[in-house]
């Protein structure tokens, strides 16, 4: 059972809008300008994830939130593997990055690269971007994020698509798994809880509360072709609803749909 969380109202608004909101965006610029000029000697992005995780663990450090982690030491992290994450929050990207024991990649949608400075940084220390308009584009960024991958890089993805309005978990797209398949490594269950209640969408009120990371068992994609792309996201996206529902105070839905099949593309859903 969780432990009682602090009371969110004026002051806590007041902070969250007058504090902790300029404060981010002040480690943003600050740590994106340095990372960004740490690119130009920084061939494998090395030296730019460290600049993130810092970002990450200030930002955390600063709003005093306690990111726990339960089950990565059953992985092994030597091996490139697909971390497979829910979504629920703009600050769900710092959670990943003080969670991951390891250098990696983060598929994320076109937009969010064009944003100043995180855009900036995601492009130049080389995450892979998927343009949802675009069919073609968006295949040879899956063959390239394979590639990568099969190459010994892990992967990050979060196979919702976007992030979620209302913190239940929703219906897992299945292109991001052709690079699972493409690529022949696990994929591993990842569930992040109490980011939602943190900050959901659409408000810049923070409130601050400790975060689990729940990591699951990792999920071979051996035996799944290119066409059975749903089968292997509706069994992630079970183990991932089976983590996050065990902990979570969202209450999961009466019937949880599962993975629609589509061709090797990316979502169509709105949220970053």
């Amino acid at each position: 059972m969780r432990s009682p969380q602090p009371s969110h109202g004026l002051a806590s608004r007041q902070r969250s809008y007058y504090i902790h909101t300029p404060v981010i965006w002040a480690y943003t610029v600050f740590m994106g300008t340095l990372s960004l000029l740490s690119s130009f000697i920084d061939r494998d992005g090395r030296i730019q994830q460290w600049f993130a995780v810092t970002w990450s663990k200030m930002i955390l450090k600063t709003i005093s939130v306690p990111v726990r982690v339960h089950g990565m030491d059953r992985i092994d992290t030597s091996r490139p593997h697909m971390y497979a994450f829910n979504h629920l929050s703009a600050l769900d990207i710092p959670v990943v990055y003080v969670t991951m024991p390891v250098h990696f990649r983060i598929m994320a949608k076109e937009e969010l690269f064009r944003y100043p400075f995180m855009g900036w940084h995601l492009r130049r220390s080389g995450q892979v971007s998927i343009e949802r308009e675009n069919a073609i584009s968006s295949m040879r960024s899956l063959n390239k994020a394979a590639a990568s991958l099969k190459g010994g890089m892990p992967l990050v993805v979060f196979p919702e698509g976007g992030r979620s309005a209302n913190g239940q978990l929703q219906p897992f797209l299945p292109g991001v798994f052709y690079v699972a398949i493409k690529s022949g490594v696990d994929v591993v269950p990842m569930a992040m809880v109490g980011t939602y209640e943190m900050l959901p969408m659409d408000t810049f009120h923070i409130m601050p509360r400790p975060v689990d990371v729940l990591v699951g068992e990792p999920i071979s994609s051996a035996g799944y072709t290119i066409r059975e792309m749903d089968k292997l996201a509706a069994k992630v996206e079970k183990a991932v609803a089976e983590l996050y529902y065990s902990r979570s105070e969202v209450r999961p839905p009466a019937e949880t749909p599962s993975a629609a099949t589509s061709l090797p593309s990316v979502s169509q859903r709105g949220g970053d």
